[in-house]
């Protein structure tokens, strides 16, 4: 049973309320990765005010991330290293509904999550325009890093999968992410079937979800698909931080 099919039982919410009631561009993230039949099992135990994100009847959808980094793997090693103010550079292409963002999320000193992001031409996904890198150097300067690194980014890794997004019967939002595929400019790529990412995004408490996830054993891994991805792919860059995830989901890829 996947994520989709354990969320048909819930009401259904538009996009347009989703984002109204919890846009969260400014968050706290806790991250679990666990047996996609778990998460399903754990999705029919929430509250029956959840709700499901449906669009011209579909509730599971289709993205395609591409991560840029410098050459030396900074955002990448900022991740792996656990470094209070950090940063993930993206293009998300919604390949089910259409329309693309160019997206940067930074981690703050206390641990939020912010995400900014700005409408982008999905035949751009795989490169910074001129525009584009100016609007990035501009939010990373304001969040104490080099803007010059913009001119340095290049494509790093592809990720692929399908997400679930639920809005909680608490206002906060939680995906399940399914399907997951990875990819790097080599042409390496690995799948982790079988599994499912859960991501419960909430304004700071735990939220229902968390609170069912952490009852049944499982607890925030701190996982990230940039981080994750890239560290299956290039197993010459430091992997500490997700070497036990690495000896274990991925061992059998």
């Amino acid at each position: 049973m996947n994520a989709a099919v354990a969320a048909a039982g819930f009401a259904p919410v538009p996009l347009e309320e989703l984002v109204s009631e919890a846009a969260l561009l400014t968050r706290v993230d806790r991250k679990y990765l666990l047996p996609e039949d778990h998460a399903a099992e754990l999705l029919t135990l929430l509250s029956e005010g959840t709700r499901v994100l449906e669009i011209d009847g579909m509730r599971g959808f289709a993205y395609d991330s591409v991560y840029f980094d410098t050459p030396d793997h900074l955002a990448y090693r900022l991740t792996a290293q656990r470094r209070r103010r950090r940063f993930k550079l993206r293009t998300r292409t919604y390949l089910d509904t259409g329309g693309s963002f160019l997206e940067l999320k930074t981690k703050s000193g206390r641990g939020t999550t912010v995400k900014r992001r700005i409408p982008y031409d999905a035949a751009d996904r795989t490169r910074l325009t001129p525009d584009g890198s100016a609007y990035i150097a501009a939010l990373l300067g304001e969040e104490g890093h080099d803007p010059a690194l913009v001119a340095r980014m290049r494509p790093s890794l592809g990720s692929r999968y399908r997400r679930t997004t639920l809005l909680l019967d608490c206002g906060s939002r939680a995906t399940i992410d399914t399907e997951l595929h990875w990819s790097c400019p080599s042409g390496d790529a690995i799948d982790l079937p079988g599994y499912a990412i859960v991501e419960s995004k909430s304004a700071g408490r735990p939220n229902e979800l968390d609170r069912l996830l952490w009852r049944a054993g499982h607890r925030p891994s701190g996982i990230s698909k940039f981080g994750i991805g890239t560290a299956a792919l290039r197993p010459e860059l430091p992997d500490n931080k997700w070497s036990r995830t690495l000896r274990g989901p991925f061992a059998h890829n």
